[in-house]
C-alpha cells in the first residue's frame, strides 16, 4: 500500500472512531417510502428524531424506530461511560439503498403476464455528537 493511501485509511479509519453506525439489511418495504421517512429524521436531535418515528403512521418508521435505538446503543458501548440523554446527538447521515427484489408474476388479459417486483432496501444510519457552537458561530 501506498504511503497516501496509508494515510487517508488512517484518517477514515480515525473518523469512524467517534461516530457510531446501525445496519438494517433487507427491509421488505419500498426505497421510496423509506426515503420519505427518512428525510424527516436526518440532520435531526436524537430525541426528536424518536418522537418522529414514535408517532409517524408511516409504516416504515417501526423499523427505522428500531435502528436508530440500536445506532444509540453502538454510540453508548463505543463510549463507556456517557449516556446518550446527556450528551447532545444528531443523526448525522441516513443512507436508503436498494436491494434486491423479489420477482412475481402477475396474471395479465389475454393470457399473458406482467412482471412485478418486491421491492427491499438497505438502511444505513449514522449518530454522532453534535458540533460544539462556539460564541464566534453564534455571533
Amino acid at each position: 500500500m501506498g504511503s497516501r493511501k496509508k494515510i487517508a485509511a488512517e484518517q477514515r479509519k480515525e473518523a469512524k472512531k467517534s461516530v457510531a453506525f446501525a445496519t438494517l439489511r433487507k427491509e421488505p418495504s419500498s426505497p421510496r417510502r423509506m426515503r420519505q421517512v427518512a428525510d424527516n429524521i436526518r440532520g435531526v436531535e436524537v430525541e426528536h428524531a424518536l418522537a418522529l418515528l414514535r408517532y409517524s403512521t408511516r409504516h416504515a418508521s417501526k423499523p427505522l424506530e428500531k435502528l436508530l435505538m440500536s445506532a444509540i446503543a453502538n454510540w453508548e458501548a463505543k463510549n463507556e461511560g456517557r449516556k446518550a440523554g446527556e450528551t447532545k446527538l444528531i443523526v448525522k447521515s441516513v443512507m436508503v439503498d436498494e436491494s434486491t427484489g423479489l420477482k412475481r408474476m402477475l396474471p395479465a388479459p389475454q393470457g399473458r403476464a406482467y412482471r412485478m417486483v418486491k421491492r427491499s432496501n438497505h438502511v444505513t444510519l449514522v449518530v454522532d455528537t453534535a458540533p460544539e457552537e462556539t460564541a464566534d458561530n453564534k455571533a
